[in-house]
C-alpha cells in the first residue's frame, strides 16, 4: 500500500523589512584546507587539556574525592607537581556560542584603535553543516556590525564549514564537540591560517546598516515558509 503523501501549507511570520548579512561563499575545497591548518593550530590546546586536566565527572563526584583526600594521611613533605602552563594560543582562542555571541556584541561599538585591537577577533568558524540554521543564523549580522568601523584588511572574516565538523574540532579541542572557534587578531601560530582564510574569503556585506541609518520608512514585511503537516495519531482501542 502507497504511503500517503503529505499535506502542505504556508506558515507566515513577521521578517525584517532590512537587508540581510549573508555567509561568505567558500568552495568545498578551500572550507577542506581551512578545516586542515584550524586543527592543526588548535592542536597543542587539546594535547595540553587531555593530558593535565582531569575531565569533570559533576560537582558530587568533586565532592566525593575532596572528602577521599581529606581523609588520607598524606606525607608531612609532599610537593604536588603543578602542571605546565597552558598554550600561550588559549588566550587568543574562544569556543561555544556564547563566549563568541557576547564578544561580539562588545565589539559592535567604535573604539579608538588601540582599545580593542589585541582583543577583536579576526577569524571565526562556524561548524554550520553540524547545526541547525536556527542556531547560527545570526552570525553573519554581529560579525557585520562588528567589523563595520574596521578597514578592508582587519574585517573579521566569517567561515562556515558546510560539512558536519562538530566532533572533529571537539576532538582536537578535547571537548566532546565543539559549534563555534573564534581567534582573535595578532593570535601566535595562525599566520598561515589567516593569510589563507583572507584570501578566500570576502568580508561579510552590511548594507542594513547603513538602510538602519537612514530615516526612511519601511513597510511591515511579512515572511512565508512552506511546512509539512504531520500525520493525526490514531488512537489504540487500550486509550
Amino acid at each position: 500500500m502507497a504511503a500517503p503523501s503529505s499535506k502542505k501549507r504556508l506558515v507566515h511570520h513577521l521578517d525584517t523589512p532590512f537587508s540581510t548579512s549573508s555567509w561568505p561563499v567558500i568552495s568545498l575545497d578551500d572550507q577542506d584546507s581551512i578545516l586542515e591548518l584550524l586543527c592543526h593550530l588548535l592542536s597543542p590546546i587539546g594535547q595540553h587539556r587531555r593530558l593535565h586536566i582531569k575531565p569533570s565527572k559533576g560537582k558530587r563526584a568533586a565532592r566525593r574525592e575532596k572528602k577521599t583526600k581529606m581523609q588520607l594521611d598524606e606525607p608531612s613533605g609532599s610537593v604536588k607537581i603543578q602542571p605546565p602552563p597552558v598554550p600561550e594560543l588559549s588566550a587568543s582562542v574562544d569556543v561555544g556560542f556564547n563566549s563568541i555571541t557576547e564578544k561580539l556584541g562588545s565589539l559592535t561599538q567604535p573604539s579608538d584603535g588601540t582599545a580593542h585591537s589585541d582583543k577583536r577577533y579576526s577569524m571565526i568558524f562556524v561548524a554550520r553543516g553540524s547545526q541547525s540554521p536556527a542556531f547560527n543564523h545570526h552570525f553573519p549580522q554581529m560579525v557585520a556590525a562588528a567589523s563595520r568601523y574596521l578597514p578592508d584588511k582587519e574585517k573579521i572574516r566569517l567561515v562556515g564549514f558546510s560539512k558536519p565538523c562538530s566532533e572533529r574540532l571537539g576532538s582536537v579541542l578535547g571537548i566532546p564537540r565543539v559549534s563555534s572557534v573564534a581567534i582573535s587578531a595578532h593570535a601566535p601560530g595562525a599566520d598561515a591560517l589567516f593569510a589563507l582564510v583572507q584570501n578566500t574569503v570576502s568580508p561579510v556585506e552590511s548594507p542594513w546598516l547603513d538602510e538602519a541609518a537612514c530615516a526612511t520608512y519601511k513597510p511591515t514585511r511579512i515572511g512565508s515558509v512552506e511546512t509539512t503537516i504531520g500525520t493525526k495519531r490514531v488512537k489504540s482501542e487500550k486509550e
